[in-house]
């Protein structure tokens, strides 16, 4: 549980108590904002797209994400007579508890007093911290590349090779970016992240690491995670287009609804996560009353805002190719994040080398994007064949 106050002490029955309620409340929450997520994503792009969206159940249309919910729960179970049916059953479970046990790395406020016992609100901030959620979104690879083999079909099989080849590919580059944060913060603790944020620059620019860092490893960052919870434009292990409905084709029923919970209780996990290592978390301002409401509040704030900007990705933009996929993971956005985490490293040892990096760098991005676009303007360039006879540039 790490440096919670809470436990530092002698383990009573209400420490016991204490811990389970906050374990309690932090799962009921996170289901709960995915009643809301799927609710607003909803009416959000029916809005981009000049359309209504669900207005039928409940006043605006709020409990229609209950009433699918409860729809898939009394919808028949079936399971592939070809399949692994272990496994089968076994494989949405290792896609959605990750998701939760890495929100509980999560600070969504201050320190408060209940029943007389002083604790921090989060569930856990172990010493390992932010390397518990590296491990976990190793975890739910395994959930998604086994429902695709354990279907005992093809095109399952072909989605889960496509997701295990494309988390693999941007969780080196998510924890490039994490390293990062670790580096300046000097802690993997995300409590401790967190405290590191507090304050301003010149008194009114606030001590976020996205100034700190630089903009770099927090573009690097959302890139990768939206890659990683498989979230359009990156959505290629489910592309209905050509692989029916991706690796989870098979299944239906209540199955079929925690692979549809995971991905949208990742999503929200991954903002809470983005506002933890570079927003500041529940830091905010603080009115004189109040003072453990305001930063939950300004936590689901952020977090909010963040949802909003998947919503939007997913309104606004057409899926990748698969090559184009790879080709984004594998040549930019990996250099990109180990050069910068070496320009961070070069400030902390000596700013006059970091900054001389730094130039270096938008020197050989300049060198290299010109290459590029040589490279681009001569593939693009028609071929032009000698007809029998001719000669082209002295050749026959």
């Amino acid at each position: 549980m790490g440096s919670d106050p809470l436990l530092t002490g002698h383990l009573s029955l209400a420490v016991i108590l204490i811990v389970v309620v906050k374990v309690l409340v932090a799962f009921v929450a996170l289901l709960v904002s995915v009643l809301l997520a799927i609710w607003i994503e909803r009416k959000v792009i029916a809005d981009m797209q000049n359309r209504i969206g669900p207005n039928r159940a409940g006043p605006w249309g709020l409990l229609q994400s209950l009433a699918d919910g409860m729809k898939l729960f009394f919808k028949e179970d079936l399971v592939p007579e070809r399949s692994d049916r272990f496994v089968f059953k076994l494989a949405p479970y290792l896609s959605v508890i990750p998701a939760f046990i890495t929100f509980t790395l999560v600070p969504i406020g201050g320190s408060v007093d209940i029943f007389g016992h002083h604790t921090q609100l989060q569930v856990a901030d172990p010493p390992i911290g932010i390397l518990l959620l590296l491990a976990m979104s190793s975890i739910s690879v395994y959930g998604v590349m086994l429902a695709g083999w354990s279907s005992g079909s093809k095109y399952p099989l072909l989605g889960s090779v496509r997701a295990s080849a494309q988390m693999i590919s941007y969780e080196a580059a998510m924890g490039l970016s994490i390293a990062s944060v670790v580096l300046i913060t000097g802690s993997l603790s995300t409590r401790d992240m967190v405290t590191q944020q507090l304050g301003t620059f010149f008194g009114f620019i606030p001590h976020w690491n996205l100034i700190r860092l630089g903009i770099i490893p927090f573009l690097v960052f959302i890139v990768a995670i939206t890659a990683e919870v498989n979230r359009p434009p990156f959505d290629l292990v489910e592309a209905e287009q050509e692989l029916v409905g991706g690796f989870h084709t098979e299944y239906s029923s209540i199955r079929f609804a925690l692979f549809y919970l995971a991905e949208y209780m990742n999503t929200i996990t991954m903002s809470a996560i983005m506002v933890t290592m570079f927003f500041g978390g529940p830091d905010g301002p603080d009115p004189t009353f109040l003072h453990w409401l305001w930063p939950i509040l300004w936590f689901v704030a952020k977090t909010a805002i963040f949802f909003v900007i998947y919503v939007w990705f997913r309104a606004a933009l057409p899926r990748l190719r698969y090559d184009q996929l790879m080709d984004l993971g594998w040549k930019v956005l990996i250099p990109v994040s180990l050069a910068w985490l070496l320009v961070i490293a070069a400030m902390r040892v000596s700013r006059p080398l970091g900054f001389a990096l730094v130039a270096l760098g938008f020197l050989a991005a300049l060198v290299l994007m010109r290459a590029i676009s040589i490279g681009h303007e001569r593939a693009g360039q028609p071929r032009v064949q000698a007809l029998p006879g001719e000669e082209i540039n002295g050749d026959s």
